[in-house]
């Protein structure tokens, strides 16, 4: 079923040289993109500086929990099976699941969990599906890649608001302080 849904999604690749282009760059940027965003978001929007703290400690724990995954179950990327067609050269390593996807889908689960982000985040949540099937699309990874990463970032998701929230709230503090501090010290030496 997974070869089957690759075949489908890879398939199309090769056949249109501009929707190649636009995959290969969102297989490749889309990841950068959200940390752009991220970045802009706790520069400009202040207020929103604690639930991005979550985002990012979602992607770290859905990253960490893809590391140890991989330290367990190794599954190959596509290309080393020589199946499909790659777009995007990679180095030959487990391709379950796609960090890049994990990534994308922490963050925009965290923005779909806070209900002051919920817009935001369901067009996150599409950009995610989206850089993911690009993954597919490129022949960087097989749609059960996608799907074990959004399940990762669920969980992760789940770890980080309900389980872990207590503990993280007590970092927010302390990391927006250390922040707050260091910006007036930079203020008061550029009057």
């Amino acid at each position: 079923m997974n070869a089957i849904l690759f075949n489908i999604i890879n398939g199309l690749a090769g056949k249109n040289s501009l929707l190649d282009a636009v995959a290969v760059f969102t297989a490749n940027y889309s990841p950068y993109i959200f940390a752009i965003y991220l970045i802009y978001l706790w520069f400009f929007i202040s207020w929103h500086r604690d639930k991005l703290l979550f985002a990012v400690y979602n992607v770290l724990i859905g990253l960490g929990i893809n590391f140890i995954i991989t330290l367990f179950y190794f599954h190959p990327r596509p290309f080393m099976m020589h199946i499909g067609k790659p777009l995007i050269s990679h180095s030959p390593e487990t391709s379950f699941p796609s960090d890049h996807t994990t990534l994308m889908f922490s963050v925009s689960l965290i923005f779909l969990y806070y209900k002051e982000l919920r817009i935001r985040g369901v067009v996150l949540f599409l950009l995610s599906l989206i850089g993911g099937l690009a993954r597919v699309y490129t022949g960087l990874h097989f749609p059960f890649d996608i799907i074990g990463s959004f399940s990762v970032a669920l969980f992760s998701t789940i770890l980080s608001c309900w389980i872990l929230k207590q503990y993280l709230i007590v970092l927010n503090y302390f990391v927006i302080y250390c922040y707050e501090c260091l910006m007036k010290k930079i203020e008061s030496k550029s009057s």
